[in-house]
């Protein structure tokens, strides 16, 4: 059974917007721009577009031929890389006003689906890439992927920032439901470890985890803040270029208190997106 609840009508608004967005940055995207390589290996930041045009049309029950076999291309690792790299291949050779118009339909589409549904429906379970969930918690995946995308093309262009703490607001907290899984799987913190994470810009928070038997998010530490074994302080932006295993995240910029060795493993094991 699904546990993450979440408000449907906040949840859509803030997906609606990030949608938004990405339309504006598609447009203003000159054509060089629109054609040149991305941050993400292998695609353009037109094909980036693409992506976004592709996952919500498969949300919408829509497929695709595959033209090629891409299972063996370096930057698809499994299966659902395979289906996003038949969905960029679709879109590839037409030209960016045709993209533009697919993105503003299916926006349109999955804008009245949502519309349509009531709470019940959204905390109904579904399979999201996190697992067996609500398909309210889907949804704020959906946030974070368009999100996380948004800054993808902002710094594949002008390194404009991200702007709107709306969206920002739950694609981090998706990024916070993850961070147990990064320190107590992925950076192997020794039971009995705490660790917070001071996130500033855009939509500032605070996430603390404690690693007992399992590592879990929790309200406050024994002790206070300044008692955690681990304080890493860093952007939002950041935060989620180290999450999806960006080119453009920069050690540099995060302040790393406490314990060295166990703060850089996180870091260093940040990069959790499928």
């Amino acid at each position: 059974m699904g546990t993450t609840i979440l408000p449907i009508d906040d949840v859509t608004e803030a997906l609606i917007a990030q949608w938004r967005v990405i339309g504006e940055l598609a447009r203003a995207l000159d054509d060089d721009a629109w054609s040149a390589p991305s941050v993400l290996p292998g695609w353009t930041n037109a094909d980036i577009v693409a992506h976004i045009v592709g996952t919500e049309s498969m949300l919408d029950g829509r497929d695709v031929e595959a033209t090629r076999t891409v299972s063996a291309l370096d930057h698809v690792r499994n299966p659902i890389g395979e289906l996003n790299e038949k969905w960029v291949d679709h879109y590839r050779p037409k030209p960016r006003a045709e993209v533009v118009a697919a993105l503003d339909e299916i926006i349109g589409v999955r804008t009245a689906a949502l519309k349509a549904m009531s709470q019940s429906d959204f905390d109904a379970e579904a399979m999201t890439p996190a697992g067996p969930d609500t398909y309210g918690r889907f949804m704020r995946i959906r946030i974070f992927d368009c999100w996380v995308h948004e800054i993808d093309l902002r710094d594949g262009t002008d390194r404009s920032a991200v702007a709107d703490p709306g969206p920002a607001s739950f694609a981090l907290d998706e990024i916070g439901a993850s961070l147990p899984f990064v320190v107590g799987k992925r950076a192997d913190a020794p039971k009995g470890s705490t660790v917070l994470f001071d996130v500033t810009g855009v939509a500032p928070r605070t996430v603390r985890i404690a690693v007992g038997d399992r590592a879990g998010v929790v309200d406050e530490f024994d002790g206070g803040d300044d008692a955690a074994d681990v304080r890493i302080r860093l952007d939002a932006t950041n935060l989620a270029r180290f999450a999806g295993g960006r080119r453009d995240a920069d050690p540099s910029a995060v302040e790393l208190h406490g314990d060295q060795a166990l703060g850089q493993a996180i870091l260093s094991r940040m990069n959790y997106v499928i």
